[in-house]
Protein backbone atom coordinates (compact mmCIF):
# COMPACT_ATOMS: atom_id res chain seq x y z
CA UNK A 1 0.00 0.00 0.00
CA UNK A 2 1.64 3.27 -1.25
CA UNK A 3 1.06 5.52 2.13
CA UNK A 4 1.80 9.48 2.19
CA UNK A 5 5.54 10.54 4.12
CA UNK A 6 3.49 14.03 5.02
CA UNK A 7 0.32 12.08 6.09
CA UNK A 8 2.56 9.62 8.33
CA UNK A 9 4.84 12.41 9.97
CA UNK A 10 1.45 14.30 10.31
CA UNK A 11 -0.39 11.58 12.36
CA UNK A 12 2.87 11.18 14.20
CA UNK A 13 2.86 14.53 15.77
CA UNK A 14 -0.55 14.34 16.65
CA UNK A 15 -0.19 10.99 18.26
CA UNK A 16 2.80 12.49 20.14
CA UNK A 17 0.28 14.97 21.21
CA UNK A 18 -1.80 12.62 22.38
CA UNK A 19 0.75 10.52 24.41
CA UNK A 20 2.39 13.62 26.48
CA UNK A 21 -1.55 14.37 27.79
CA UNK A 22 -1.46 11.23 28.94
CA UNK A 23 0.80 10.41 31.64
CA UNK A 24 -1.53 8.18 33.07
CA UNK A 25 -4.88 6.21 32.71
CA UNK A 26 -6.80 8.70 33.94
CA UNK A 27 -5.39 11.46 31.51
CA UNK A 28 -5.65 9.22 28.81
CA UNK A 29 -9.52 8.26 29.80
CA UNK A 30 -10.11 12.40 29.60
CA UNK A 31 -8.01 12.74 26.35
CA UNK A 32 -10.05 10.40 24.84
CA UNK A 33 -13.29 11.56 26.25
CA UNK A 34 -12.50 15.57 24.89
CA UNK A 35 -11.85 14.02 21.68
CA UNK A 36 -15.34 12.69 21.48
CA UNK A 37 -16.86 15.62 23.04
CA UNK A 38 -15.37 17.35 20.16
CA UNK A 39 -16.68 15.11 18.13
CA UNK A 40 -20.44 15.41 19.24
CA UNK A 41 -20.91 12.14 21.78
CA UNK A 42 -22.93 12.66 24.92
CA UNK A 43 -21.66 11.34 28.43
CA UNK A 44 -23.36 8.56 29.68
CA UNK A 45 -23.03 7.31 33.43
CA UNK A 46 -23.82 3.96 35.30
CA UNK A 47 -25.70 5.63 37.95
CA UNK A 48 -28.35 6.93 35.27
CA UNK A 49 -31.24 5.73 33.01
CA UNK A 50 -29.81 5.27 29.75
CA UNK A 51 -32.25 7.08 26.85
CA UNK A 52 -30.37 6.83 23.81
CA UNK A 53 -31.91 7.64 20.14
CA UNK A 54 -31.53 6.32 16.72
CA UNK A 55 -28.06 8.03 15.12
CA UNK A 56 -26.80 8.68 18.83
CA UNK A 57 -23.51 8.60 19.66
CA UNK A 58 -22.47 8.12 23.32
CA UNK A 59 -19.57 7.16 25.81
CA UNK A 60 -19.36 6.56 29.42
CA UNK A 61 -16.20 5.74 32.00
CA UNK A 62 -15.57 3.90 34.46
CA UNK A 63 -13.29 4.85 37.48
CA UNK A 64 -12.33 7.51 35.42
CA UNK A 65 -9.77 5.01 34.17
CA UNK A 66 -11.97 2.82 31.31
CA UNK A 67 -13.72 4.31 29.07
CA UNK A 68 -16.35 2.46 26.27
CA UNK A 69 -18.10 4.81 23.48
CA UNK A 70 -20.72 3.32 20.97
CA UNK A 71 -22.65 4.85 17.82
CA UNK A 72 -26.14 3.43 17.42
CA UNK A 73 -27.47 3.36 13.68
CA UNK A 74 -31.30 2.21 14.47
CA UNK A 75 -33.05 -0.51 16.75
CA UNK A 76 -32.54 -3.12 13.99
CA UNK A 77 -28.95 -2.90 14.38
CA UNK A 78 -27.31 -6.73 13.51
CA UNK A 79 -24.66 -6.95 16.12
CA UNK A 80 -21.50 -5.10 17.42
CA UNK A 81 -18.28 -4.16 15.88
CA UNK A 82 -15.78 -3.78 18.84
CA UNK A 83 -12.27 -2.38 18.67
CA UNK A 84 -10.67 -2.75 22.48
CA UNK A 85 -7.05 -1.66 24.12
CA UNK A 86 -6.09 -0.62 27.09
CA UNK A 87 -4.81 2.96 28.68
CA UNK A 88 -2.33 1.78 31.42
CA UNK A 89 1.19 1.31 31.23
CA UNK A 90 4.21 -0.30 33.54
CA UNK A 91 5.17 2.53 36.07
CA UNK A 92 5.91 3.67 39.70
CA UNK A 93 2.80 4.00 41.83
CA UNK A 94 3.42 6.78 44.89
CA UNK A 95 2.65 4.95 47.76
CA UNK A 96 1.12 6.51 51.23
CA UNK A 97 2.99 8.19 53.47
CA UNK A 98 5.68 8.65 50.47
CA UNK A 99 8.47 10.87 51.50
CA UNK A 100 11.83 9.36 53.12
CA UNK A 101 14.62 10.83 54.54
CA UNK A 102 17.68 9.85 53.73
CA UNK A 103 21.72 10.48 54.75
CA UNK A 104 20.06 13.24 56.98
CA UNK A 105 20.24 15.52 53.38
CA UNK A 106 18.06 14.04 50.85
CA UNK A 107 14.18 13.21 50.48
CA UNK A 108 13.61 10.83 48.49
CA UNK A 109 9.62 9.03 47.84
CA UNK A 110 8.72 5.37 48.45
CA UNK A 111 7.02 3.90 45.31
CA UNK A 112 6.12 0.27 44.10
CA UNK A 113 5.98 -1.18 40.92
CA UNK A 114 3.05 -1.21 38.69
CA UNK A 115 3.26 -3.81 35.90
CA UNK A 116 5.99 -5.48 34.70
CA UNK A 117 8.60 -2.54 33.54
CA UNK A 118 12.02 -2.46 32.19
CA UNK A 119 13.64 -0.86 35.53
CA UNK A 120 16.96 0.37 34.04
CA UNK A 121 15.77 2.99 31.78
CA UNK A 122 14.19 4.88 34.30
CA UNK A 123 17.71 5.58 36.17
CA UNK A 124 18.87 9.07 34.97
CA UNK A 125 16.24 11.05 33.51
CA UNK A 126 13.87 13.99 34.33
CA UNK A 127 10.64 12.38 36.28
CA UNK A 128 7.65 14.08 37.58
CA UNK A 129 4.23 13.01 39.14
CA UNK A 130 0.73 12.57 37.60
CA UNK A 131 -2.62 10.76 38.54
CA UNK A 132 -5.54 11.56 40.44
CA UNK A 133 -6.67 12.85 43.89
CA UNK A 134 -9.20 12.44 46.04
CA UNK A 135 -10.69 15.61 47.38
CA UNK A 136 -13.01 16.40 49.95
CA UNK A 137 -15.28 19.57 48.61
CA UNK A 138 -18.46 20.28 51.63
CA UNK A 139 -19.90 16.88 51.96
CA UNK A 140 -19.00 15.32 49.16
CA UNK A 141 -15.75 13.63 47.79
CA UNK A 142 -14.37 14.55 44.18
CA UNK A 143 -11.54 13.31 42.04
CA UNK A 144 -9.26 15.69 40.29
CA UNK A 145 -6.64 14.92 37.76
CA UNK A 146 -3.20 16.29 38.76
CA UNK A 147 0.20 16.39 36.22
CA UNK A 148 3.13 18.17 37.93
CA UNK A 149 4.05 19.83 34.18
CA UNK A 150 7.66 20.41 35.51
CA UNK A 151 11.24 17.95 36.30
CA UNK A 152 10.71 17.07 40.01
CA UNK A 153 12.42 13.90 40.49
CA UNK A 154 15.05 11.80 39.42
CA UNK A 155 16.57 8.16 40.10
CA UNK A 156 20.20 8.28 40.49
CA UNK A 157 22.17 5.41 39.41
CA UNK A 158 25.40 4.27 41.86
CA UNK A 159 28.71 5.01 40.19
CA UNK A 160 30.31 2.27 38.68
CA UNK A 161 33.00 2.36 41.22
CA UNK A 162 30.79 0.98 44.09
CA UNK A 163 29.40 -1.26 41.46
CA UNK A 164 32.26 -2.82 39.38
CA UNK A 165 30.09 -5.55 38.15
CA UNK A 166 27.32 -3.70 36.92
CA UNK A 167 27.70 -3.90 33.60
CA UNK A 168 27.40 -8.01 33.68
CA UNK A 169 23.92 -8.18 35.16
CA UNK A 170 22.17 -6.81 38.00
CA UNK A 171 19.38 -7.29 39.63
CA UNK A 172 17.44 -4.18 40.58
CA UNK A 173 15.95 -4.20 44.20
CA UNK A 174 12.55 -2.09 43.91
CA UNK A 175 12.78 -1.19 47.64
CA UNK A 176 16.45 0.17 47.46
CA UNK A 177 17.30 0.80 43.82
CA UNK A 178 14.32 2.63 42.41
CA UNK A 179 13.50 5.17 44.96
CA UNK A 180 13.29 8.67 42.84
CA UNK A 181 15.17 11.52 44.48
CA UNK A 182 12.41 14.73 45.35
CA UNK A 183 14.64 16.79 47.21
CA UNK A 184 17.10 18.26 49.66
CA UNK A 185 16.49 18.47 53.42
CA UNK A 186 14.64 21.27 53.36
CA UNK A 187 11.96 19.61 50.97
CA UNK A 188 11.05 17.33 53.89
CA UNK A 189 7.29 17.78 54.50
CA UNK A 190 6.44 19.16 51.15
CA UNK A 191 5.83 16.30 48.48
CA UNK A 192 2.13 16.58 48.96
CA UNK A 193 2.00 20.68 48.96
CA UNK A 194 3.81 20.35 45.20
CA UNK A 195 1.34 17.93 44.27
CA UNK A 196 -2.27 20.29 45.80
CA UNK A 197 -0.69 23.58 44.26
CA UNK A 198 -0.66 21.62 40.99
CA UNK A 199 -4.04 20.97 41.44
CA UNK A 200 -5.54 24.17 42.41
CA UNK A 201 -6.88 22.37 45.78
CA UNK A 202 -5.38 22.69 49.63
CA UNK A 203 -3.09 19.80 50.87
CA UNK A 204 -5.57 18.97 53.86
CA UNK A 205 -8.50 18.76 51.71
CA UNK A 206 -6.62 15.57 49.76
CA UNK A 207 -8.16 12.32 51.56
CA UNK A 208 -6.58 9.54 48.86
CA UNK A 209 -4.54 9.97 46.16
CA UNK A 210 -3.38 7.56 42.78
CA UNK A 211 -0.06 9.27 41.42
CA UNK A 212 2.36 7.53 39.48
CA UNK A 213 5.71 8.71 38.06
CA UNK A 214 6.40 10.11 34.35
CA UNK A 215 8.90 10.20 32.02
CA UNK A 216 9.14 13.93 30.99
CA UNK A 217 11.59 13.14 28.39
CA UNK A 218 9.37 14.74 24.92
CA UNK A 219 8.28 12.23 22.55
CA UNK A 220 10.65 12.23 18.93
CA UNK A 221 10.61 11.98 15.55
CA UNK A 222 14.36 9.71 14.57
CA UNK A 223 15.85 7.71 12.10
CA UNK A 224 18.23 8.03 8.85
CA UNK A 225 14.23 9.38 7.04
CA UNK A 226 12.25 10.08 10.40
CA UNK A 227 10.80 6.48 10.07
CA UNK A 228 10.40 5.94 13.93
CA UNK A 229 8.49 7.44 16.80
CA UNK A 230 9.94 7.06 20.41
CA UNK A 231 8.22 8.23 23.13
CA UNK A 232 5.94 6.51 26.69
CA UNK A 233 3.12 5.02 26.82
CA UNK A 234 2.92 3.69 23.32
CA UNK A 235 2.32 -0.22 24.60
CA UNK A 236 -0.84 0.48 24.70
CA UNK A 237 -1.97 4.24 23.66
CA UNK A 238 -0.56 3.98 20.52
CA UNK A 239 -3.79 1.51 19.73
CA UNK A 240 -6.10 3.47 21.45
CA UNK A 241 -5.71 6.56 19.44
CA UNK A 242 -5.50 4.88 16.07
CA UNK A 243 -8.39 2.67 16.80
CA UNK A 244 -10.67 5.90 18.45
CA UNK A 245 -9.61 7.89 14.82
CA UNK A 246 -10.64 5.04 13.12
CA UNK A 247 -13.61 4.27 15.23
CA UNK A 248 -15.06 8.69 14.77
CA UNK A 249 -14.37 8.26 10.97
CA UNK A 250 -16.01 4.99 9.93
CA UNK A 251 -19.60 3.31 10.79
CA UNK A 252 -22.21 1.28 9.65
CA UNK A 253 -25.86 1.54 9.35
CA UNK A 254 -26.44 -1.92 10.38
CA UNK A 255 -23.99 -2.11 13.45
CA UNK A 256 -23.68 -0.81 16.88
CA UNK A 257 -19.50 0.71 16.62
CA UNK A 258 -18.14 0.34 20.01
CA UNK A 259 -14.64 1.78 21.30
CA UNK A 260 -13.03 0.27 24.29
CA UNK A 261 -10.29 1.52 26.48
CA UNK A 262 -9.66 -0.60 29.82
CA UNK A 263 -7.34 0.22 32.57
CA UNK A 264 -5.35 -2.39 34.44
CA UNK A 265 -4.45 -4.56 31.31
CA UNK A 266 -0.76 -4.47 32.72
CA UNK A 267 -1.71 -6.45 36.20
CA UNK A 268 -4.49 -8.88 34.83
CA UNK A 269 -7.16 -7.03 34.50
CA UNK A 270 -9.17 -8.22 37.21
CA UNK A 271 -10.68 -5.12 38.72
CA UNK A 272 -14.14 -3.29 38.00
CA UNK A 273 -12.51 -1.46 35.72
CA UNK A 274 -10.43 -3.68 33.59
CA UNK A 275 -11.49 -6.31 30.79
CA UNK A 276 -12.05 -8.90 33.05
CA UNK A 277 -15.22 -6.52 34.46
CA UNK A 278 -18.85 -6.48 33.50
CA UNK A 279 -17.69 -3.39 32.37
CA UNK A 280 -18.28 -4.02 28.63
CA UNK A 281 -21.24 -7.05 28.78
CA UNK A 282 -22.73 -4.13 31.23
CA UNK A 283 -22.76 -1.20 28.16
CA UNK A 284 -24.05 -3.72 25.70
CA UNK A 285 -26.61 -4.99 27.22
CA UNK A 286 -27.54 -1.47 28.07
CA UNK A 287 -27.52 -0.55 24.63
CA UNK A 288 -30.09 -3.34 23.96
CA UNK A 289 -32.03 -2.65 26.10
CA UNK A 290 -32.66 0.99 25.56
CA UNK A 291 -33.32 0.33 22.04
CA UNK A 292 -36.50 -1.76 23.23
CA UNK A 293 -35.15 -4.99 22.23
CA UNK A 294 -34.94 -8.38 23.83
CA UNK A 295 -32.82 -11.12 24.91
CA UNK A 296 -33.21 -13.05 22.52
CA UNK A 297 -32.05 -10.08 19.89
CA UNK A 298 -29.53 -9.05 22.49
CA UNK A 299 -28.00 -12.80 21.70
CA UNK A 300 -28.48 -13.18 17.93
CA UNK A 301 -26.45 -9.54 18.04
CA UNK A 302 -23.91 -11.32 20.21
CA UNK A 303 -23.54 -13.76 17.47
CA UNK A 304 -22.76 -11.71 14.68
CA UNK A 305 -20.10 -9.27 16.53
CA UNK A 306 -17.22 -9.37 16.21
CA UNK A 307 -14.04 -7.82 18.51
CA UNK A 308 -10.22 -6.61 17.83
CA UNK A 309 -7.95 -6.60 20.60
CA UNK A 310 -5.16 -3.86 19.93
CA UNK A 311 -2.39 -4.51 21.79
CA UNK A 312 0.96 -3.58 20.96
CA UNK A 313 3.17 -6.49 19.41
CA UNK A 314 7.29 -7.18 19.69
CA UNK A 315 9.27 -5.80 16.21
CA UNK A 316 11.92 -8.50 15.82
CA UNK A 317 15.15 -6.70 17.43
CA UNK A 318 18.15 -5.81 15.41
CA UNK A 319 20.57 -7.00 18.10
CA UNK A 320 18.48 -9.98 19.75
CA UNK A 321 17.31 -11.84 16.13
CA UNK A 322 17.38 -14.89 17.66
CA UNK A 323 14.65 -14.26 20.37
CA UNK A 324 11.87 -13.88 18.26
CA UNK A 325 10.20 -16.85 16.66
CA UNK A 326 12.30 -18.10 13.34
CA UNK A 327 9.90 -17.65 10.72
CA UNK A 328 6.95 -15.11 11.96
CA UNK A 329 8.87 -11.89 12.49
CA UNK A 330 7.11 -8.45 12.68
CA UNK A 331 9.14 -5.28 11.54
CA UNK A 332 8.13 -1.83 12.29
CA UNK A 333 6.67 0.31 9.42
CA UNK A 334 5.42 -2.82 7.65
CA UNK A 335 2.07 -3.15 8.85
CA UNK A 336 -0.65 -4.59 11.58
CA UNK A 337 0.81 -7.66 13.66
CA UNK A 338 -1.90 -10.36 13.79
CA UNK A 339 -1.15 -11.98 17.14
CA UNK A 340 -1.14 -15.51 17.66
CA UNK A 341 -0.66 -17.53 20.89
CA UNK A 342 -2.83 -20.46 23.62
CA UNK A 343 -2.80 -17.05 25.42
CA UNK A 344 -4.80 -15.14 22.76
CA UNK A 345 -8.01 -15.26 21.06
CA UNK A 346 -7.38 -15.50 18.07
CA UNK A 347 -7.96 -18.47 15.83
CA UNK A 348 -8.18 -19.06 12.00
CA UNK A 349 -11.46 -17.75 10.93
CA UNK A 350 -10.86 -14.34 13.37
CA UNK A 351 -7.77 -13.90 11.55
CA UNK A 352 -8.94 -14.65 8.27
CA UNK A 353 -11.58 -12.23 8.76
CA UNK A 354 -9.55 -9.16 9.75
CA UNK A 355 -6.88 -10.13 7.29
CA UNK A 356 -9.41 -9.84 4.28
CA UNK A 357 -10.53 -6.51 5.52
CA UNK A 358 -7.32 -5.45 5.61
CA UNK A 359 -6.62 -6.59 2.29
CA UNK A 360 -9.68 -4.78 1.13
CA UNK A 361 -8.19 -1.32 2.31
CA UNK A 362 -4.72 -2.03 0.93
CA UNK A 363 -3.26 -2.22 4.67
CA UNK A 364 -0.18 -4.88 5.37
CA UNK A 365 -0.73 -7.60 7.92
CA UNK A 366 2.44 -9.61 9.47
CA UNK A 367 2.18 -12.47 11.70
CA UNK A 368 3.61 -12.77 15.40
CA UNK A 369 4.02 -16.00 17.42
CA UNK A 370 6.69 -16.33 20.21
CA UNK A 371 9.09 -18.88 20.23
CA UNK A 372 8.07 -22.85 21.30
CA UNK A 373 10.76 -21.85 24.07
CA UNK A 374 9.89 -18.53 25.36
CA UNK A 375 6.23 -17.47 26.89
CA UNK A 376 5.00 -14.50 26.01
CA UNK A 377 2.26 -11.84 27.49
CA UNK A 378 -0.86 -11.94 28.05
CA UNK A 379 -3.56 -9.49 26.31
CA UNK A 380 -7.35 -8.52 27.27
CA UNK A 381 -9.11 -10.46 24.36
CA UNK A 382 -9.65 -13.91 25.65
CA UNK A 383 -10.20 -12.21 28.84
CA UNK A 384 -12.83 -9.97 28.06
CA UNK A 385 -14.29 -13.08 25.75
CA UNK A 386 -14.80 -14.80 29.21
CA UNK A 387 -17.83 -12.12 29.90
CA UNK A 388 -18.80 -11.56 26.39
CA UNK A 389 -18.33 -14.19 24.12
CA UNK A 390 -17.65 -12.79 20.34
CA UNK A 391 -15.16 -13.76 17.87
CA UNK A 392 -11.61 -11.92 18.46
CA UNK A 393 -8.44 -11.20 16.81
CA UNK A 394 -5.33 -10.07 18.72
CA UNK A 395 -3.47 -7.48 16.41
CA UNK A 396 -1.15 -5.51 17.71
CA UNK A 397 1.93 -2.50 15.87
CA UNK A 398 5.28 -3.53 16.02
CA UNK A 399 7.25 -2.20 18.61
CA UNK A 400 10.96 -2.07 20.22
CA UNK A 401 11.71 -1.77 24.13
CA UNK A 402 7.99 -2.77 25.40
CA UNK A 403 7.29 -1.83 28.98
CA UNK A 404 10.25 0.74 28.96
CA UNK A 405 9.21 4.37 29.98
CA UNK A 406 10.40 5.78 26.58
CA UNK A 407 9.43 2.81 23.98
CA UNK A 408 9.85 2.66 19.60
CA UNK A 409 7.79 2.40 17.34
CA UNK A 410 7.24 3.15 12.97
CA UNK A 411 5.24 6.48 12.02
CA UNK A 412 3.64 4.19 8.99
CA UNK A 413 1.95 1.61 11.36
CA UNK A 414 -0.19 4.17 13.23
CA UNK A 415 -1.71 5.72 9.66
CA UNK A 416 -1.83 1.74 8.65
CA UNK A 417 -4.36 0.60 12.41
CA UNK A 418 -6.13 4.05 11.10
CA UNK A 419 -7.37 2.92 7.91
CA UNK A 420 -8.21 -0.65 8.94
CA UNK A 421 -10.29 0.56 11.98
CA UNK A 422 -12.06 2.66 9.80
CA UNK A 423 -12.85 0.08 7.41
CA UNK A 424 -13.64 -2.23 9.94
CA UNK A 425 -16.41 0.16 11.69
CA UNK A 426 -17.70 0.48 8.36
CA UNK A 427 -18.17 -3.39 7.77
CA UNK A 428 -21.05 -5.39 8.98
CA UNK A 429 -20.54 -8.91 9.84
CA UNK A 430 -23.19 -11.56 9.87
CA UNK A 431 -22.89 -15.07 11.73
CA UNK A 432 -24.08 -18.15 9.01
CA UNK A 433 -24.44 -20.28 11.39
CA UNK A 434 -21.48 -22.68 10.00
CA UNK A 435 -18.47 -21.33 12.06
CA UNK A 436 -18.55 -18.47 9.08
CA UNK A 437 -19.49 -14.88 8.70
CA UNK A 438 -20.97 -13.12 5.37
CA UNK A 439 -18.62 -9.52 5.16
CA UNK A 440 -20.54 -6.63 4.14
Amino acid sequence: MNIDKEDCLSTAKELIGFLEKSPTCFHAVQSIADCLEEAGFTQLHEGEKWELTEGGSYYVTRNGSSIVSFKVPGKAFSGFQIMASHSDSPSFKIKENPEIEAENHYVKLNVEKYGGMLCAPWFDRPLSVAGRLAVKEGNRIATKLVKVDRDLLMIPNLAIHFNREVNEGYQYNAQVDMLPLYGGADAKGTFMETVAESAGVKKEDILGHDLYLYNRVPGSIWGAGGEFLSCGHLDDLQCAYSTLKGFLEGGHPECVSVHAVFDNEEIGSLTKQGADSTFLEDVLRRINSAMGRSEEEYLMAIASSFMVSADNAHAAHPNHGDKSDPVNRPYMNEGIVIKYSTKYATDGLSAAVFRALCQEEGVPCQAFTNRSDKAGGSTLGNISNSHVAVNTVDIGLPQLSMHSPYETVGIKDTCYLIRAARRFYSTSMKAMGSGSYEVR
